[in-house]
């Protein structure tokens, strides 16, 4: 679905980006995978073996506008395109409003939000010079419903969302389209740093009975990365077993 194409996964290191990323390698994409460190991407690079001509692995500060921009230059210069963009980086956060500081509601906003400005902002450059493009924004059920702590995680998936709508009606002329997936209570690190009771209340409302799977969210970027989704743009999906709904 996605042969051809070029595709940089922010987050790309573990959990759904990782699962993002070996599914768009297995239909044919180029991959750069971008990491918070260099370790972690090297240990992403070392399990995708088969892949090796096809994937790379990036770790620019994706609030630094200067060495985004030379992260995205240098997997164009390796593969000649970026199509697609994953804005899946992302941080949470649990602390009640009465604990939550100030350098760490900034920190959310920093990981969460501004990074996805910055690297759409690049992305965006290029894909218009190439005639089109894809962008693909992690949102979160949450963005929805809230959560009863950490409040800072449910406002800037709510951004991710506006964000969202405005770049695809902005960017419709140059042929980008720009979405976001919602996933649900997914099996990631995040998820497994939650408090049992709290993944068991929230698993409790999902009427499919299961907690979704990394590859379960996968298909949704899949879908919007390929050309099946050629008229889609300014949607967020969700990908949450209809939980809460």
């Amino acid at each position: 679905m996605l042969k051809g194409k070029t595709a940089v996964i922010t987050g790309g290191t573990r959990g759904i980006g990782f699962a993002i990323a070996k599914l768009y390698l297995q239909n044919g994409a180029n991959v750069a995978i971008a990491g918070s460190r260099q370790e972690t991407v090297d240990k992403a690079l070392a399990q995708l073996p088969e892949y090796a001509e096809r994937v790379m692995g990036i770790c620019p500060d994706l609030c630094s506008p200067e060495e985004v921009a030379a992260a995205f230059a240098s997997v164009r210069e390796r593969f000649g395109r970026l199509d697609i963009l994953v804005n899946n980086a992302g941080i949470s956060s649990r602390s009640s409003l009465y604990d939550y500081t100030l350098e760490e509601f900034t920190k959310l906003i920093d990981v969460n939000l501004k990074a996805v400005f910055v690297c759409s902002q690049a992305a965006a450059r290029i894909m218009k010079e190439q005639g089109g493009g894809s962008i693909i924004n992690t949102s979160s059920m949450v963005s929805l419903y809230g959560q009863p702590s950490g409040c800072g995680y449910p406002a800037t998936k709510f951004a991710v969302n506006g964000l969202t709508k405005s770049l695809a009606r902005e960017l419709a002329k140059d042929q980008i389209r720009v979405n976001a997936v919602a996933p649900g209570v997914t099996k990631t690190d995040m998820v497994a740093a939650l408090p049992p009771e709290m993944v068991a209340r929230i698993s409790a409302g999902i009427p499919l009975g299961r907690v979704g799977e990394p590859e379960d969210v996968a298909n949704a970027y899949l879908y919007l990365a390929s050309d099946a989704a050629s008229y889609v743009t300014g949607a967020v999906i969700n990908v949450d077993g209809a939980a809460m709904t």
